[in-house]
């Protein structure tokens, strides 16, 4: 049965591709952002794969918009079944390269956002007691690196307010779910319109992956709310698993390859957009899509993503192996 989605940040890169995703299986789909250009083009897209699209620019940062949003949403589309978190924005720079106004900006974007839209749709949700949030996290909710400051410390922030909020809901033996997916390099437009005082072309630690492992893996959690969180890649539980077991070892690491792994070797544009204040894909701007720039390194596929969504059957195929193989070895005995 189709369902009503909302998804934040949907002009670009994850966001994008994950409505693409729920557009695929029929479903409403709400698109939030800034940016209009991008977001009449993703509602296009959404059209053409079967669903319907409803757009509606909004400001995250701004608490009285995403109330007005939620309600929009509600009133032309029906009661959200399924809320999606993705809108962010960022800074490239060194701690001492980034003013005040500046962290305060990507705070409220980047975490705020995420607990304005969780807190008006959370209040409708639980008055009907269903429907789901997924919060579209990253490897670096856990594990911080240099010149992304900013945005580690609004992704650690989303880790501690999901943790909260879902122990809440336990607590309360509420059917309202939320799920939280900590996603690796993707292959967005960020790196072309953050906000970037490197050198450099600022790009995505390697390996990449196409925002479509991204958008499948949204759209598995929203399906499966009931685990607490998600990893995608290899290259995620690597990292987070480093981080549990030698995070100090890992700290001398990345401040040795942290800050050329994040750089191209290509000169940053002098006329690259960035999207800290006003939409990258404004006026005088252009529809960025899903992608980035890294379409030639980047990974369609994740057998680690494949293994996470079949787990269970795995699990279960391994424990009848194991059984049988008990049986084999008890009848030679």
């Amino acid at each position: 049965m189709p369902r009503v989605v909302a998804v934040t940040g949907a002009s670009g890169g994850i966001g994008r591709a994950t409505a693409r995703e729920f557009a695929r299986r029929g479903d409403s789909v709400a698109l939030l952002a800034r940016g209009e250009r991008g977001l009449e083009a993703a509602a296009e897209e959404v059209r053409g794969l079967g669903g319907r699209a409803l757009v509606v620019p909004t400001d995250v940062a701004d608490p009285d918009a995403v109330e007005a949003a939620v309600e929009r949403v509600e009133a032309e589309l029906g009661p959200v079944d399924v809320w999606v978190n993705v809108a962010f924005t960022s800074v490239f720079a060194r701690v001492d390269d980034i003013r005040p106004e500046e962290f305060r900006r990507v705070t409220e974007v980047s975490y705020l956002g995420y607990v304005y839209a969780t807190m008006s749709v959370l209040r409708r949700m639980k008055e009907r007691d269903r429907g789901t949030i997924v919060q579209v996290g990253s490897a670096l909710a856990y594990r911080g690196i240099p010149l992304q400051s900013a945005y580690c410390g609004a992704k650690h922030a989303i880790q501690g307010f999901h943790e909260s909020l879902r122990t809440e809901l336990l607590h309360e033996g509420s059917r309202v779910r939320v799920t939280m997916v900590q996603m690796p390099a993707v292959n967005t437009p960020q790196f072309s319109w953050v906000l970037s005082r490197l050198p450099d072309h600022a790009q995505p630690v390697p390996p990449i992956y196409q925002p479509e492992v991204a958008a499948r893996a949204v759209l598995f959690a929203a399906d499966h709310p009931r685990r607490r969180e998600y990893w995608v890649g290899a290259s995620t539980v690597g990292t987070l698993a480093a981080n549990a077991l030698v995070p100090g070892l890992l700290d001398r690491y990345l401040g040795r390859t942290g800050f050329s792994s994040q750089q191209t070797g290509d000169p940053r544009p002098a006329d690259q957009p960035a999207n800290l204040w006003e939409p990258a894909d404004g006026p005088e701007g252009r529809d960025f899509g899903a992608h980035g720039v890294f379409d030639g390194r980047a990974h369609a596929h994740s057998p680690q993503q494949w293994v996470a969504h079949h787990y269970s059957a795995l699990a279960a195929a391994g424990g009848a192996l194991l059984a049988a193989g008990a049986v084999v070895a008890g009848r030679r005995r």
